[in-house]
């Protein structure tokens, strides 16, 4: 049930507003908890402007991901998809070269992903690379 003084307004397009509302305000929500975006205190126009991009943009990507694992069967909370998928790690080989031991070659290897972690992927029509190759400037330090 809804209260309200605007009389002009048909009960579709008031309920309408208030879903609107309440969106607005989940937005918030998620930028303060989930996304742990705070207000910050700029003192030029061109920051203030900068500041707002980013957590608009961050906002974009958010709901992305909440639609896409709705649409992919997997529930409307991107925190736990995130969550589960931070776990996934990858580390770097580094061995020296044989003909210059100076030189290194570096390797990025993603550890497999777990059971749950691997459903996920497969769930989000995800692939995990084998190995991911680092630019050419990496591999000649």
């Amino acid at each position: 049930m809804l209260r309200t003084n605007i009389r002009d307004w048909d009960v579709e397009q008031l309920w309408r507003t208030y879903v609107q509302l309440s969106e607005a305000e989940a937005a918030f929500r998620i930028h303060k908890s989930e996304l742990s975006l705070r207000p910050i205190w700029h003192q030029r126009e061109d920051r203030v402007q900068a500041h707002i991009l980013v957590c608009f943009l961050a906002y974009v990507l958010w709901k992305t991901l909440e639609q896409w694992q709705s649409r992919a069967g997997l529930g409307n909370s991107p925190r736990t998809i995130l969550d589960e998928l931070a776990r996934i790690q990858s580390t770097d080989v580094v061995l020296p070269l044989a003909e210059d031991p100076r030189r290194k070659l570096r390797i990025r290897c993603v550890v497999r992903p777990d059971q749950t972690q691997a459903l996920l992927l497969d769930r989000l029509g995800l692939r995990l690379p084998e190995r991911l190759r680092p630019p050419p400037s990496i591999s000649d330090r």
